[in-house]
């Protein structure tokens, strides 16, 4: 049985929100999302469902493309997992995604965070609880943290975790077949800035699968 490559996305939208959560954990990029190709078309997190409302929030598939996200810092990450643990992290997420309109976001957990007050609630997450949550069954990524205290920079330097970009969400070259091999052949010896101009110039020669 062979590997799979799972995604990480950690935004920073620039919003009042992503602001107060950026001071509740004294870090940046405090937003996750979890996805199972190189383009991000299906990535998965909680968070808001209506881009100008922030307090209604709950399970939600996104959309990197939209206004919205496009123009956030970002960061991407990927990560090599069994056949075996990637099909149990999609059956926990459809789990959680049959059961959605139960599940809410957990505002008074980031409050938990900031305070370092354990607020387990029942069907109420924010972000990196989710994450953690769908990742659960996976050995090598257990955390010695509670889940309610795990913030999405743990998440981010957990070994293993591979940063293939960084820059604005909008420039990312989504239809790009496999970043890793490009980063691999050509990091080494070019610049960061240098890199992404690369970058956006080799996808083209890729066809997605």
């Amino acid at each position: 049985m062979g590997d799979r490559t799972i995604y990480f996305l950690f935004t920073d939208t620039g919003t009042y929100l992503s602001k107060a959560i950026n001071y509740c954990t004294n870090q940046s990029l405090n937003h996750v999302s979890i996805g199972f190709d190189p383009e991000l078309q299906e990535v998965y997190s909680f968070g808001r469902k209506q881009p100008k409302n922030p307090f209604i929030g709950g399970f939600v598939k996104e959309d990197i493309r939209s206004d919205f996200l496009k123009k956030s810092n970002c960061a991407i990450y990927s990560y090599t997992i069994t056949e075996a643990d990637c099909a149990s992290v999609i059956r926990n997420i459809k789990e959680i995604e049959m059961e959605k309109d139960n599940y809410k976001y957990n505002f008074i957990g980031l409050i938990g965070v900031l305070l370092q007050i354990e607020f387990n609630r029942k069907n109420a997450l924010f972000c990196s609880e989710f994450v953690v949550r769908v990742l659960r069954d996976i050995e090598a990524f257990q955390l010695s943290k509670p889940t309610c205290f795990i913030t999405p920079t743990d998440l981010r330097t957990h070994d293993g975790m591979q940063l293939i970009y960084q820059g604005k969400l909008g420039d990312y070259p989504y239809d790009v077949m496999n970043t890793e091999e490009i980063r691999q052949e050509d990091e080494q010896t070019l610049p960061k800035q240098s890199f992404l101009i690369l970058l956006s110039t080799k996808v083209k020669q890729f066809v997605i699968r």
